[in-house]
């Protein structure tokens, strides 16, 4: 279920949307201390904002800025404000789209659609995390001018956690992810196949790539 952060400080106009969105099975979360929304935005990590300009302290121009910073999130302005100035500052601090209220809801539904579409990383040939690629063709994870091939199950791992950069994942999530049962495979063969991820990693100069958390999991 792809999710979609909402950062609008009129509640009523904000639970519409939430309940616009999750009837078209949106997962939704709904942002309601502006001046950390973009913390807010790096640990939810959403497939989507939607971004007002008028918020109570700190409009939205500064916060798709600070977005913008941590994620490359694709982010739509939705907002009462429709002078072309306007439209060109959403442009200028990182938006991608930019929809006037009262909007068309079928409108705006097609405008988050060809978004996520357009930004989901399955249509990509690679995924670039800094200086680190991986190859989503090819199965290899280049860095500088190094590469080195991956195993299915090791592109696998490689690949969900690309997908999901700076969040912690936990074993039972990458093992239910790998073989769709957390409860019957072993703990040690995810633990052999990130002792072998880490080895290639080292291979071509990346030390400390994938970090381990205490107690949760792996975190890239």
């Amino acid at each position: 279920m792809k999710r979609i952060m909402i950062i609008e400080d009129d509640k009523l106009m904000r639970d519409e949307l939430a309940k616009l969105l999750q009837s078209h099975e949106y997962e939704t979360y709904i942002c309601e201390d502006f001046d950390t929304a973009h913390t807010q935005a790096k640990e939810v990590n959403p497939h989507l904002i939607l971004l007002d300009i008028n918020l109570i302290g700190v409009n939205g121009f500064t916060i798709c800025k600070r977005i913008r910073r941590l994620l490359k999130t694709p982010i739509i302005f939705v907002t009462s404000r429709n002078t072309d100035e306007d439209e060109l500052n959403s442009i200028i601090s990182g938006g991608d789209d930019f929809i006037v209220k009262p909007y068309n809801k079928l409108i705006l539904l097609e405008k988050i659609k060809r978004l996520i579409t357009t930004f989901d990383p399955t249509h990509f040939k690679e995924i670039k995390i800094d200086e680190v690629i991986l190859d989503l063709h090819l199965s290899l994870i280049k860095y500088q001018d190094q590469e080195v091939e991956l195993s299915r199950n090791e592109f696998k791992i490689m690949y969900y956690l690309f997908l999901n950069p700076h969040k912690d994942i936990s074993k039972d999530e990458l093992i239910e992810y790998l073989w769709n049962d957390k409860f019957y495979v072993d703990e040690n063969i995810l633990n052999v196949n990130m002792t072998r991820i880490r080895k290639k990693l080292e291979s071509i100069s990346l030390f400390d790539f994938i970090k381990t958390i205490h107690k949760k999991g792996y975190r890239i």
